[in-house]
């Protein structure tokens, strides 16, 4: 039996790409003023187009689907070189950065409640519903 039916470790998937994508913001914020610095981004959808492309599925039911291995990050951090805002070659945004970081605060936060609000509903029932 799955624990929640799974909806823990979607959290724990969720809340570590919410953590990758804070460390990512957070050293392009701090390479703001590193000369030819190229900002880098958490890109989800194209690693999942990637992993798609030639996936091989085995089932043993119409309905059924295998999208890979467990365990492989659904993310990956890709480095933006098409651009340059700078004088310097540095391509880094401080504006945006510190939207994108307040989204990611946001959404992150949003994460850690629900993942409390698992664990809470987990420990009335242990407790009898006390």
């Amino acid at each position: 039996m799955n624990l929640f039916s799974g909806t823990i470790n979607n959290l724990e998937n969720s809340i570590q790409y919410a953590s990758a994508k804070n460390d990512v913001i957070s050293n392009n914020i701090s390479n703001v003023d590193t000369p030819n610095y190229k900002a880098e981004k958490v890109s989800f959808k194209s690693t999942l187009e990637n992993e798609m492309t030639g996936l091989e599925t085995k089932t043993t039911n119409e309905r059924h689907f295998n999208f890979g291995e467990e365990g492989n990050n659904p993310y990956r951090i890709v480095k933006d070189s098409s651009t340059t805002y700078n004088h310097n070659g540095n391509n880094v945004d401080i504006d945006k950065e510190m939207s994108e970081l307040a989204k990611n605060q946001i959404y992150y936060n949003s994460l850690i409640d629900r993942m409390n609000g698992k664990f809470n509903s987990l420990q009335s029932v242990i407790r009898g519903g006390n």
